[in-house]
């Protein structure tokens, strides 16, 4: 398994969290970004900048992901993509996309979207927490592990 980071909008606790995740289960995270990113120099942490653009970091993404591979993102439509893939998405705030319920986010997403396009101020996504960063860290810590044992029990 590989972690793929959806890096222009992930904060930066959480790619500090990855980048630990990376070193103590000698796991590739690569992050995916519009811009130049400066990561720790390690053999299992590196970035791939690619062209400006709407959707392009995504869309590299989708084409190196495996199935099994892990995604970070809070972009709903990447994520939706991804589980397509038979990948795995996991947001910034400790919360896993499934093909439960990503039909819901999608509609919630494009309803979201309506009302801005009408003018009615939606406000923005609350402000990333201590808790939401604990959140984070114990969603992926739990994937890891339980990949982990599915990986040791078919060695």
């Amino acid at each position: 398994m590989q972690i793929w980071v959806d890096a222009d909008a992930c904060p930066a606790v959480v790619k500090e969290i990855l980048y630990r995740v990376a070193e103590r289960t000698q796991m590739q995270v690569t992050l995916v970004a519009n811009q130049l990113l400066r990561v720790p120099p390690s053999r299992f942490v590196r970035s791939v900048q690619v062209p400006s653009g709407a959707d392009v970091a995504d869309q590299e993404i989708v084409r190196l992901l495996a199935p099994g591979d892990l995604v970070v993102t809070g972009d709903i439509p990447l994520a939706s993509d991804v589980l397509k893939k038979g990948g795995y998405a996991l947001n910034p705030r400790g919360e896993f996309y499934t093909n439960d319920n990503i039909a819901q986010m999608l509609t919630m997403r494009a309803f979201m979207d309506e009302l801005r396009g009408s003018g009615v101020d939606t406000g923005g996504p609350a402000a990333f927490s201590q808790s939401d960063r604990q959140a984070f860290a114990n969603s992926l810590d739990r994937h890891i592990s339980k990949i982990q044992r599915e990986a040791a029990g078919r060695g």
